[in-house]
């Protein structure tokens, strides 16, 4: 089975973000897909849910990781969800079905927004590059 990841925001592509060449280095961009959920701007960066509502996607990039344990490890650091931090971490690495542009699903791995949401400002769009907010 292949691993695969699931970005949405500042590890995207077009962000540039450093961070971005560590998941580059040791993986295979497969392509943009959507996952089902609501995204939110936490601060710089964005958090995104599970949904019930389909109508609700989140855009983002899939990539098929060629060291996983190696680069999930990196990625929980960046994250602030490995063991190093103390709970709640704000986020979790969780596996979820992601639907890619030609129609076909894959589970990947997505870092889940781990805190409350209330006072969150939602990106309708659900497009952390193209934020249509609310």
């Amino acid at each position: 089975m292949a691993d695969f990841l699931f970005v949405y925001g500042t590890l995207r592509r077009a962000c540039a973000h450093p961070m971005h060449a560590v998941l580059a280095a040791d993986s295979r961009y497969v392509g943009i897909a959507h996952y089902q959920g609501k995204l939110y701007r936490v601060s710089h960066y964005p958090g995104v849910v599970p949904s019930d509502n389909p109508a609700q996607q989140v855009v983002g990039e899939v990539y098929q990781l060629l060291k996983p344990a190696q680069t999930l490890a990196e990625l929980d650091r960046y994250e602030e969800c490995s063991a190093d931090f103390p709970p709640p971490q704000e986020y979790r690495r969780v596996l979820q079905l992601v639907t890619l542009e030609n129609g076909d699903s894959v589970n990947a791995w997505v870092y889940l927004y781990n805190h409350s949401t209330d006072k969150l400002t939602a990106i309708l769009s659900g497009d952390f590059l193209n934020q249509g907010i609310e």
